[in-house]
């Protein structure tokens, strides 16, 4: 079992941060889950394009007005409290915060922490040393 609490990661090589958002990141690669859940909060009034590429994302608003806008299609979507949006198919988006955003994010292949949005919003893929990572840690007995 692992147990967490977001404040835990405040300060640390999991609390990653930019102009526009900050992401404490809960569980990552080196957990062995096959997946990387995080904390994160847009800031009020900023717009940040993303572009992951090399991962699938689910993100879940639990607080705070927005809208997303698909890239690709110019469609946009509300965002707030109880809106989720899956990026199943790598879509580029844009994120504009009316008010704080707070997400709860998924990604899949977990991130490790170490990855650092390039000039057009996307994540390398990277992966811990040694590790498989299509199969999942196995709960102990």
């Amino acid at each position: 079992m692992y147990v967490i609490n977001r404040d835990d990661t405040n300060d640390t090589e999991r609390d990653v941060t930019s102009e526009n958002w900050r992401s404490r990141r809960m569980v990552l690669a080196r957990e062995g889950v096959g997946f990387s859940m995080h904390d994160t909060v847009i800031y009020a009034g900023t717009t940040s394009t993303f572009h992951y590429q090399n991962h699938i994302e689910a993100v879940y608003c639990v607080q705070g007005n927005g809208t997303l806008t698909n890239e690709e299609t110019g469609e946009v979507h509300e965002l707030k409290d109880g809106t989720l949006y899956l990026l199943d198919g790598h879509e580029k988006h844009t994120v504009r915060a009316e008010t704080e955003l707070r997400m709860a994010c998924v990604f899949n292949p977990p991130v490790t922490g170490r990855e650092t949005h390039d000039e057009n919003g996307v994540y390398p893929a990277v992966f811990e040393e040694g590790s498989d990572r299509k199969v999942p840690k196995q709960p102990s007995a």
